[in-house]
């Protein structure tokens, strides 16, 4: 049966192997825990979608479903809310994978709706985390992200001390995450900002500013430490 169930997750995880001491009953309650989440994922026939292989997780919930996309074998953890209330709405890449308790919301405001989320293949975030969209944010291909990341491409407008801050609205100008990225846990990326490709970012970092490519970054604010090019 072990052998049956890996080829199965190398489907998804083609690197995947089973450690050498995991017990019978840790597998049969993993395959029973999984059965459930496809079994759960059919709900989204009600929004007139294909599941094509999507897990759902306990209390899963959608908003605007019309504009949610998503690639194959698609996981949400418990407790994971999508809003696509957006231009562009959420999409979902390939083999992408979202802890539970997280909230993935475009936008929360009616008057003025926010861009869009774009997640590429191969991502997964970890539990708690909160991405907003409203001024546009992607995800590239392959991330890897640790719990609490907190993505917020949105700022409030502050300068005019004659009005009241909330309404003085906001400015927006998107977040880019590129491809092959780890981010520890806790980390707060805020609007402006891109992260090159194969960057490391510390746990509990404030991201405030852009970076290039290989660097590994951290602090509060997250400042440059060194390249990974350098490392090796």
């Amino acid at each position: 049966m072990k052998s049956i169930i890996q080829k199965i997750i190398r489907l998804r995880n083609p690197n995947f192997q089973f450690d050498a001491n995991l017990n019978s009953f840790a597998l049969l309650q993993f395959i029973w825990i999984q059965g459930l989440s496809i079994f759960r994922g059919l709900k989204v026939l009600l929004f007139f979608k294909n599941p094509k292989g999507i897990m759902l997780g306990k209390g899963v919930t959608f908003f605007n479903s019309p504009k949610i996309k998503w690639g194959k074998f698609l996981r949400l953890g418990n407790y994971v809310y999508v809003s696509a209330l957006g231009r562009n709405g959420v999409a979902f890449g390939n083999n992408v994978s979202i802890g539970a308790y997280s909230r993935i919301i475009v936008s929360t405001s009616l008057n003025e709706i926010g861009d869009s989320i774009v997640f590429g293949n191969n991502v997964g975030i970890g539990e708690f985390a909160y991405l907003g969209g409203a001024g546009g944010l992607t995800i590239g291909d392959d991330c890897i992200v640790g719990q609490y990341l907190s993505c917020h491409p949105e700022n409030h407008n502050c300068n005019d001390l004659t009005q009241l801050i909330r309404h003085q609205g906001v400015s927006r100008k998107g977040i880019l995450i590129g491809a092959n990225c780890w981010i520890g846990s806790k980390v707060t990326i805020l609007d402006g900002v891109n992260i090159g490709a194969g960057c490391v970012i510390a746990a509990g970092s404030v991201v405030t500013k852009s970076f290039p490519e290989n660097s590994i970054i951290g602090g509060v604010p997250a400042k440059f430490l060194k390249s990974r090019k350098d490392a090796n």
